[in-house]
């Protein structure tokens, strides 16, 4: 890993550990905003940007606003103290899943390899050989997105214009008139 991911990666660890010590919720949703933020980032470097937008929209930008409007309707809880007591059976268990799941990152196959499955498979082949004869798309990624996946493509829209829909009625009902 170079430094800027080793700095990506302690950047999001230590938002997430804020978010889930904090005892103040709005330091915690604003702690959660940037590890989304942290987390769109990540996509970015294994080379997924649709996928790191999509995290930085809805991660930090969706859920940090409807988490705002939630504790703006909310008490807050009273007290000085900055951090939350500690479960050490739930961090020993959460330790154990890290542990188990971190496991299994020598098995994954080096971001950008020209050896990996997906980049030796005949279908990731006949792609790249044959999307811009049968789509006339120039790119190949879009022309899977909007042609070969266009039925799973236009299902993740329908989840976004959903979602967005949502906010707006939790925003003001009125906006919709």
């Amino acid at each position: 890993m170079t430094p800027v991911e080793w700095a990506i990666l302690a950047f999001v660890l230590g938002c997430a550990f804020a978010t889930a010590l904090l005892r103040d919720v709005l330091a915690s949703i604003i702690a959660f905003a940037a590890y989304s933020l942290g987390i769109a980032v990540v996509w970015l470097l294994l080379r997924a940007p649709d996928v790191g937008l999509t995290e930085a929209a809805v991660g930090a930008g969706v859920t940090t606003v409807l988490f705002l409007l939630t504790i703006a309707k909310t008490v807050r809880p009273a007290g000085d103290d900055l951090f939350v007591d500690i479960d050490v059976t739930a961090l020993g268990v959460s330790g154990l899943l890290v542990a188990a799941l971190a496991t299994t990152l020598s098995a994954l196959p080096a971001v950008g390899s020209a050896s990996t499955p997906v980049a030796t498979s005949r279908v990731t082949n006949y792609y790249l050989e044959n999307a811009y004869t049968e789509t006339e798309v120039e790119n190949a990624v879009t022309a899977v997105l909007a042609a070969y996946r266009g039925f799973d493509t236009l299902g993740e829209a329908v989840v976004v214009f959903a979602a967005l829909i949502g906010l707006l009625v939790v925003l003001d009902r009125g906006v919709l008139a």
